[in-house]
């Protein structure tokens, strides 16, 4: 029998589909969420939560508000890192009632070559956390921009005490309210859980290591043992860097969404999507164009061509690029439910992924047109160090 080439892209699609939903972590599913409950500690360690702030003034006050007010009964701390802010930043931070004297307020030194702004910052920020911490005290790494619920602190400690656990991340809420919002953000979220399913994460067998950059709770040993932020001073996807750092230290990783944190960052439009995936979307793929010739065709194998064919292919074509494309809607399913968003969002998902793709193709275009990585009106064109990838 004659195998047509339209035949062979459906069969493959649908034998890629049939592994990612049942050998892939499981990376569609709700994943593990961290919900407040009854606290049964009964000694509680320091904890410093650490924030850069870089031109924060929209969202500074809100974020220092709900960190100041936790509702913990250890000894925290918040030291926020002012990097070079032209929007008064730091003023507004030195102004937020602070009752109990937990803040303390950085101007931030001129950024030394070889790193990248961000991390520079939280190097500053980490050094001045050791002295209002013990030997075995917590960071916490989280940005300006997010909101905690006031038990989240003690929460996050909790489940690092109870699980023995390195590191504790979770992916904050998203905004989720214009138009672009509702279509794009939630594939965000699905997109990066494919690229780092979280119970892969959590696995000591497994290489893949991942954290989201709004809420990473981590041992002061496991930090020490990597060699402190300047192990990883030039990355540019810091977050999955700092995990993959800690897991080849032989430390514990948890990942999962967050219930108690909220990022209140707007992206009002698709432009404002496309600068945040385009940021750092060629670093994902270390800069290869093999990589990234790679990524194009397994997107359009996995997203675009099943439904491609369903609607323009005849018998056995569009029967097995139907199942394909339905099992890549159910996949989403699980994702418009957390965002509180209708099914039929499913449909333009290939549309969406189309989106990502482009977003990912102009990133590179950037790159090598010499434009490097644009953020916070700093451009940075040095290597990432990426470590462990899924």
């Amino acid at each position: 029998m004659r195998v047509s080439v339209r035949g062979l892209v459906a069969g493959v699609s649908l034998l890629a589909w049939g592994k990612l939903l049942f050998g892939h972590g499981k990376f569609w599913q709700g994943g593990p969420i961290l919900r407040p409950a009854a606290l049964r500690m009964t000694r509680w360690p320091d904890v410093v939560v650490v924030v850069p702030a870089r031109d924060e003034a929209e969202s500074i006050e809100g974020a220092l508000r709900s960190l100041l007010m936790q509702d913990y009964a250890g000894r925290l701390h918040v030291v926020l890192v002012d990097d070079g802010s032209t929007d008064g930043t730091g003023d507004l931070a030195r102004g937020v009632a602070d009752p109990f004297g937990r803040l303390t307020v950085v101007t931030g030194e001129a950024r030394p070559e070889g790193w990248s702004g961000k991390l520079w910052a939280v190097h500053q920020g980490t050094v001045r956390a050791r002295a209002h911490m013990d030997a075995d005290g917590y960071v916490l790494l989280t940005d300006a921009d997010i909101v905690h619920a006031p038990l989240h602190v003690a929460t996050l400690v909790e489940k690092a005490r109870e699980d023995g656990l390195d590191m504790v991340s979770e992916m904050v809420a998203l905004n989720c309210e214009s138009a672009a919002e509702r279509h794009l953000v939630p594939a965000f979220v699905f997109f990066f859980a494919m690229l780092y399913p979280f119970a892969r994460v959590a696995d000591a067998r497994s290489r893949v290591a991942g954290a989201a950059g709004g809420t990473i709770l981590l041992r002061r040993e496991a930090l020490e043992r990597i060699g402190g932020i300047a192990a990883l001073k030039g990355a540019l996807i810091d977050d999955c860097t700092l995990a993959a750092h800690v897991k080849r230290s032989g430390g514990r990783l948890y990942l999962g969404h967050s219930a108690l944190a909220w990022s209140i960052r707007p992206y009002p439009g698709p432009a404002d999507i496309w600068k945040m995936v385009a940021r750092t979307a060629y670093v994902q793929l270390r800069y290869s164009p093999l990589m990234l010739v790679l990524t194009v065709l397994g997107m359009g194998l996995v997203w675009i061509a099943p439904a491609v064919l369903t609607l323009t292919g005849r018998g056995w074509v569009r029967r097995m690029a139907g199942v394909a494309w339905g099992m890549s809607m159910l996949s989403y399913v699980p994702t418009l439910r957390r965002f509180g968003l209708g099914f039929w969002r499913v449909l333009p998902l290939p549309l969406v992924a189309g989106f990502y793709l482009a977003a990912t193709i102009g990133s590179a275009v950037d790159h090598h047109r010499g434009r490097g990585v644009r953020w916070k009106e700093r451009a940075y064109v040095e290597r990432d160090d990426m470590g462990m990838a899924a």
